[in-house]
């Protein structure tokens, strides 16, 4: 299986941030300029970006549309996006600008059958699970309400659904700059079929070697990409060799 490398933009109030533990009001960085912040590790040698719309995950629809739209026609990379997008339309509608991936989270935790629908629609390598994890349990609402479920569980009808791909993302070490915590991921990876892309904690190139390791499919760097402490270039370097 091939790993790949996602540096993330995360877009709030037209912005570029990143946030601790994804609690508003938290940000570590906030930029002005979220393409110049794309053009930027596309430069440093990414091939991979992974954009999500924060102020639509948590209000449920999509806000950064228009930011979205112009680093997706202005750049040349194999992007994954989500946050806010709720209903099949907002799906076709990221799909047709040109991204090659769209991520559900809060919808498809509200509706797994939409999961099957757009999987048969679009093709399942289009559409990607979010299980996004809080002290072992699966959130939703832009990580404001627990749902009481495990990832391993959830994860398992997602492919059965139909699922081409889960992210997997650990609250717990989000943000938070000290490393990543390897057993949930591992625990996922071992349980499903289907590629799974780990984020939260990403901090070294160690990190994103020890994802490789137990076999997940990506990972994604958010934090530590903007304050210096993970290289871009390093770490794709790192994948080379």
């Amino acid at each position: 299986m091939t790993f790949s490398f996602f540096p993330a933009v995360d877009l709030r109030s037209g912005k570029c941030v990143q946030l601790v533990g994804g609690v508003p009001g938290t940000e570590v960085v906030a930029l002005d300029n979220p393409l110049e912040q794309a053009e930027r590790w596309q430069a440093e040698g990414a091939d991979h970006l992974h954009i999500i719309d924060l102020d639509g995950a948590i209000l449920g629809r999509r806000v950064n549309a228009s930011i979205l739209s112009r680093i997706v026609k202005k750049l040349d990379l194999y992007t994954q996006v989500g946050g806010g997008i709720r209903t099949k339309e907002d799906v076709k509608t990221v799909l047709d600008l040109g991204v090659d991936r769209a991520i559900l989270g809060t919808a498809a935790l509200k509706d797994p059958e939409m999961v099957s629908q757009l999987a048969e629609e679009h093709g399942s390598e289009r559409i990607m699970v979010a299980l996004d994890v809080r002290r072992g349990s699966v959130t939703t609402e832009g990580w404001q309400r627990t749902l009481g479920k495990k990832a391993v569980d959830l994860g398992k009808l997602f492919m059965e659904k139909g699922a081409g791909s889960i992210l997997f993302t650990n609250i717990d070490v989000e943000g938070r700059e000290r490393g990543i915590d390897i057993e949930p991921t591992r625990a996922l990876v071992q349980a499903l079929k289907i590629p799974v892309v780990a984020a939260g904690g990403v901090t070294s190139v160690d990190d994103v070697l020890a994802l490789r390791g137990v076999g997940a499919a990506g990972a994604v760097a958010g934090t530590a990409i903007y304050t210096g402490k993970l290289s871009v270039r390093g770490t794709m370097q790192a994948l080379r060799e």
